[in-house]
């Protein structure tokens, strides 16, 4: 009777002990299942928990890539979603969950991409190419009230078509307080993009980063002819007639500097009080006084300081120090800082002429003299 008893109770731990592995087992499955739909990744993440290599290129490139392959991605997530038996989950959402978890973010407190809310941006970094646009963002970022899309959402110039909604969309979500931001420095140099600005929101806060148009050409052609080796000499491209020294102002490298014109044009719609001009040289000489400058333009308390940064001197460029939780600090990327080709003296001093009147009208219109000529 005593051993019947035994075999009872053993009998009845084996069974306890299946029943626990059978439900340990299906925990299991069921959080490797919701993660390979992408439904894990809405679970709060420490930010800085995905490392790049430290570079703001790499951050940039992986972002674009996003935005161009996205109407793809998304069809696939509909089909996915809409076979049988399929988990029924918000494909936009979803995908929205991997883009913002594939951003590298710059605070230090948890959050979850479900927190806050999808706002359209308060303002927007518009210009200009090869200015500082990258760097200014990340410095941006350091700032707890700070939110922006990594990548460059080209909403205003390319994809408007596509509605307030998806642009609305593509932001990361915001708590009170915060502030939603995006930058795409082609928006400075497009016509219809000012209009389009205002049709969302004429009070929309604009930042300009400028730098000297001379090196500011010479900086587009290296990146182009970094990914073209066979493009033509700088000196070809920037003049009509060498001999009579006249400027090609079809050229895009040349016509982004003429900043007074595309000035003229953004004026129409929003007055110059909706502006702040960024010194792109003074970005790299004085980051935290700039960023004082652009943290007050903002309307945020001065969180980013000298403290931040340290110039490194290979790449002749201020970096982040390495922010908590990081393995390294956060530089400009490869292509940043990259040795220009020798360009003729004098072909360099006919394409400053040819700016001074531009210059020194932008000065007046901005009520700044960034000191180029």
């Amino acid at each position: 009777m005593g051993c019947g008893g035994c075999r009872v109770r053993f009998n009845l731990g084996k069974v306890l002990s299946k029943v626990s592995v059978f439900f340990t087992m299906v925990l299991i499955f069921t959080y490797f299942f919701y993660c390979l739909t992408g439904l894990c990744d809405s679970a709060p993440r420490t930010l800085f928990s995905k490392e790049t290599d430290g570079d703001y290129d790499d951050l940039e490139d992986r972002s674009q890539v996003l935005v161009n392959m996205r109407p793809a991605v998304l069809a696939q997530l509909h089909n996915r979603t809409a076979s049988p038996g399929a988990p029924q989950v918000d494909a936009e959402e979803q995908l929205q969950q991997y883009e913002q978890g594939s951003e590298r973010e710059t605070n230090s407190i948890p959050v979850a991409n479900n927190y806050g809310t999808k706002r359209l941006p308060k303002a927007i970094i518009i210009g200009v190419k090869k200015g500082g646009t990258r760097a200014l963002l990340e410095f941006l970022r350091i700032h707890p009230d700070v939110r922006a899309f990594g990548a460059e959402p080209h909403f205003f110039d390319r994809f408007y078509d596509r509605g307030l909604e998806w642009y609305r969309n593509l932001m990361p979500r915001t708590l009170d307080g915060q502030i939603t931001m995006e930058k795409t420095p082609s928006y400075f140099v497009t016509k219809e993009a000012p209009s389009r600005v205002c049709t969302m929101n004429c009070q929309t806060k604009l930042i300009v980063v400028v730098r000297d148009p001379v090196t500011r050409a010479v900086s587009d052609y290296t990146q182009t002819l970094t990914k073209n080796p066979g493009l033509p000499s700088f000196q070809s491209l920037a003049l009509k007639n060498s001999s009579a020294g006249i400027i090609d102002t079809t050229w895009s490298a040349v016509r982004i500097g003429l900043y007074a014109k595309h000035l003229e044009n953004w004026l129409q719609y929003f007055p110059l009080s909706h502006f702040l001009f960024v010194s792109g040289e003074r970005l790299v000489s004085d980051p935290a006084g700039e960023m004082g400058r652009v943290q007050d333009f903002l309307g945020l308390k001065r969180v980013i300081s000298d403290k931040h940064f340290y110039f490194n001197q290979t790449k002749g460029f201020p970096c982040l120090k390495k922010p908590e939780g990081s393995s390294r600090p956060r530089c400009l990327g490869k292509s940043k800082g990259r040795p220009h080709p020798q360009i003729p003296s004098e072909v360099l001093q006919t394409l400053r002429d040819f700016y001074r009147p531009f210059n020194q009208r932008f000065y007046q219109m901005s009520g700044q003299d960034f000191g180029w000529d």
